[in-house]
């Protein structure tokens, strides 16, 4: 007779399994996302990559991740994935951790240590981390939805190397991620090139209209041509002067 039900034992396959490489952009390219402002890179992408706004910097204020994602799925309360996680990324590469329905910590002070010294740039959980204290002292980049004193446990199942979900965002072992105290946006590796175009193209036809704007100088004229193309009543002469007759009405009483 078994000892344990047989729901309770591991299976091999999805949700219980490691991949140990996966395909890398080429590091050059990742580098020259770090010229660029989450924000731009956000509108340039439709504005439908950016990771939730609750995942932010934990950590100091000038934080700064750009570089391919080593992605990890836990098992709610456990971490045995994000442990192992540390012998499968490579230097440079980000973590990212889908734990947003665990309500422990996904990771604290020891791993962030031994990742620091794996050459890991840094972790992106959607979860909470814990040890917060200790973390701070490592100057070492973590941008999670928060924190807790409640810790993990050890036993699996989860995956690593497949796509997670994080902040909203589907994410593939290899993406590119970008995170700076402005939010956090994901490029999918297939585009990146592309991506950087638009960037720099948007760039050099935007520097002028930027530097005005610095100078103070700018007309918000487009404002208005957008309002008549939709119709937008401004000013009706009928509205306001009922408006005046009800305000002074008010004001006699």
């Amino acid at each position: 007779m078994p000892d344990k039900p047989r729901s309770a034992e591991m299976n091999p396959g999805p949700g219980f399994r490691v991949r140990s490489t996966f395909s890398r952009p080429d590091p050059m390219l990742v580098q020259q996302f770090q010229d660029f402002a989450t924000p731009d890179i956000s509108d340039q992408l439709n504005r439908l990559y950016a990771v939730d706004s609750e995942i932010h910097c934990l950590t100091r204020r000038s934080s700064r991740l750009c570089g391919p994602v080593c992605t990890v799925k836990i098992f709610p309360g456990d971490n045995l994935m994000v442990h192992k996680a540390l012998d499968i990324a490579q230097p440079g590469d980000i973590i990212a951790v889908d734990g947003s329905s665990s309500s422990t910590a996904v990771l604290g002070d020891l791993i962030s240590t031994k990742a620091k010294h794996r050459g890991i740039a840094g972790f992106v959980v959607d979860g909470k981390i814990r040890d917060l204290p200790d973390v701070l002292q490592l100057d070492f980049p973590i941008f999670a939805r928060g924190t807790t004193p409640v810790g993990p446990l050890h036993r699996g199942p989860g995956e690593i190397n497949y796509p997670i979900c994080l902040g909203g965002i589907v994410t593939y072992p290899g993406d590119i991620l970008v995170a700076d105290q402005a939010g956090i946006v994901v490029i999918r590796q297939q585009i990146a090139l592309e991506l950087l175009q638009r960037l720099r193209s948007f760039e050099a036809k935007n520097a002028d209209y930027v530097a005005a704007v610095q100078r103070g100088e700018f007309s918000n004229a487009w404002v208005d041509r957008v309002l008549e193309e939709g119709g937008c009543i401004v000013g009706d002469p009928e509205f306001d002067a009922v408006v005046d007759q009800g305000e002074a009405a008010n004001l006699t009483v």
